[in-house]
């Protein structure tokens, strides 16, 4: 049953990541076990989550996932129902910091950003909405270069793992030192388009470096 899970978790970071990351869509959730995937007010797809697996409804087509493999059908019934449509940021500044964040997109960042001071400004409102707050995380970062210790920092010298990354800590999808950022997992919270493009991808790891 172990084995079981840690495969559907891999398929539900691996749905997110592709979602996210091709599409500019809404996130819909119904707060229990459907999540609708929405454009201009229609659906797209849902998924329907179960314990031991999730049913995604495509068009007149239910695909159920277990793990990566079964995956497959479903996105390629999605890239055959709509193509993608999220076009990504500018690399012009592109920096990765230790954490995983790309630094150049990051609100936290105060270096040569791919984005202009309007842009990363309407990035933190958004990031207020979806995760609360007033501002009082916000801190200042030159893409960990700093003298000064930020928690991720300490969080690596603490496992003596300086040189490593957020992202190659097994610790890192429930981490309380990341400063901003969701973890790509299957939520039935609802979360529109914009929230995902500034306030969830430059923090998922790889998902805006390509």
């Amino acid at each position: 049953m172990k084995d079981l899970m840690s495969k559907l978790q891999q398929a539900e970071v691996e749905t997110m990541r592709f979602i996210r990351g091709k599409y500019m869509l809404d996130e819909i959730g119904d707060g229990d076990d459907t999540l609708a995937f929405c454009e201009n007010g229609k659906t797209f797809f849902s998924i329907r989550i179960y314990l031991d697996r999730y049913d995604f409804h495509i068009g007149d087509k239910i695909i159920t996932v277990i793990d990566l493999e079964t995956l497959k059908a479903a996105k390629n019934a999605i890239l055959e129902t709509k193509q993608p449509n999220r076009e990504p940021f500018l690399k012009n500044h592109l920096r990765i910091g230790a954490c995983g964040h790309r630094c150049d997109l990051c609100i936290h960042y105060k270096g040569e950003t791919s984005i202009n001071d309007e842009q990363m400004e309407y990035a933190w409102t958004q990031i207020k909405q979806l995760y609360g707050g007033d501002g009082e995380r916000r801190i200042d970062c030159d893409g960990c270069g700093c003298k000064k210790t930020c928690e991720h920092r300490v969080c690596l010298q603490g496992d003596g793992k300086i040189e490593s990354k957020c992202a190659t800590c097994e610790k890192s999808n429930n981490c309380k030192n990341t400063t901003v950022g969701w973890a790509p997992e299957i939520h039935t919270r609802t979360i529109t388009a914009n929230q995902v493009t500034w306030a969830i991808l430059p923090y998922v790891v790889g998902q805006y470096v390509n």
